[in-house]
């Protein structure tokens, strides 16, 4: 995804938002449980899980489409919460539908250079389509596991959600010196992730570096304290804690309780 030119990235981000409301307005319109508790985000219901995830997107459209310079407070967002009526699932598809229309349409006119405030590295409309797609993936996971659907990410998407997870991490270690992720670091420790299912063109495989100074990621096979394998998928949702890291057809190689550790300090919901 990095290689390709940034307009073209820009598209297939906005694509991937598409997708991604398009198939959670399926399954809130499955006939499931919107009261059913979400097994990956305990404190939500299935309908506060959909709430959270076009709410996100309504504030992100609106920072967009204003080009604001500071963050828009999200009571200044229209219908932020979604609609006043709960338990109909009619209600929040529609609102849905409206906002993966708005967030595309407001994205793929400003393009992915338009200067727009962010809390991460970048300011610009492009930092906020690569966010929100891969946000839409993991709690499209989140809503797919609930009612017991497969999980199918795109094997582009799932490569660049993970380096960009990797960049979240980086950017919490050296901006926020206090926080948990701070704690990651260490000498010499490092995790490596293998997906087995994809070709080497994709070059789906991760080294973590852990120094005492700062945590390093690059991409290739290396040997490393703990290893992570597995369909690239599943490597994705286990480094995002929707998945136990050694179920299925996953398996942790080394030292589990370094990766225990990552994973308990490295969390962004």
């Amino acid at each position: 995804m990095r290689s390709q030119e940034p307009r073209a990235r820009h598209d297939r981000y906005c694509a991937e938002i598409e997708l991604r409301v398009r198939r959670l307005r399926g399954i809130v319109t499955s006939g499931a449980d919107l009261s059913v508790t979400v097994p990956t985000c305990p404190d939500w219901s299935l309908e506060q899980l959909v709430r959270h995830t076009g709410g996100a997107l309504r504030w992100v459209e609106l920072n967009v489409r204003t080009r604001s310079e500071n963050e828009v407070p999200e009571p200044d967002v229209p219908l932020y919460e979604g609609p006043e009526k709960q338990g109909d699932p009619a209600a929040p598809d529609a609102w849905l539908a409206e906002t993966g229309e708005m967030i595309v349409d407001t994205l793929r006119e400003a393009g992915p250079e338009a200067p727009v405030w962010s809390w991460g590295w970048e300011r610009s409309a492009g930092f906020w389509a690569r966010r929100m797609a891969h946000e839409q993936v993991v709690h499209g996971a989140d809503a797919a596991l609930t009612v017991g659907r497969p999980v199918e990410v795109a094997p582009e998407i799932a490569a660049d959600a993970i380096d960009e997870w990797l960049e979240i991490v980086e950017f919490f270690q050296r901006t926020m010196p206090h926080d948990e992720a701070a704690e990651l670091r260490g000498p010499g420790r490092g995790i490596h992730l293998h997906a087995t299912d994809t070709d080497t063109e994709l070059n789906a495989e991760w080294l973590v570096e852990l120094t005492e100074d700062v945590v390093r990621r690059r991409r290739g096979h290396e040997k490393a304290t703990v290893a992570l394998r597995g369909p690239l998928t599943e490597v994705l949702l286990a480094f995002h804690r929707r998945l136990p890291p050694n179920g299925g057809r996953l398996e942790v190689l080394g030292d589990r309780e370094l990766l225990d550790f990552w994973l308990e300090r490295a969390t962004f919901r």
